[in-house]
């Protein structure tokens, strides 16, 4: 999918303040950034519990050579 050019951007942004006129621009503005932050909180977290998750599991296992019962 290629990238807009700048005309395709002025082209798009005529099309969008036609349909919802300079009025609703910045509630519009508002609530996609609202989603893009959200969606990067979500991706942030979600990230970090992975690393955490295998961060613990590498921490709690024993190196195979050790045992846990020391009576010999």
């Amino acid at each position: 999918m290629p990238i807009p050019g700048p005309m395709e951007l002025i082209l798009l942004l005529v099309i969008v303040l036609i349909i919802f006129g300079p009025g609703k621009l910045p509630d519009i503005g508002n609530a996609v950034g609202k989603g893009i932050r959200e969606f990067r909180k979500a991706s942030t977290e979600l990230e970090d519990s992975v690393r955490g998750d295998s961060k613990r599991t590498t921490a709690d296992e024993k190196p195979s050579g050790e045992s846990s019962d020391r009576s010999h």
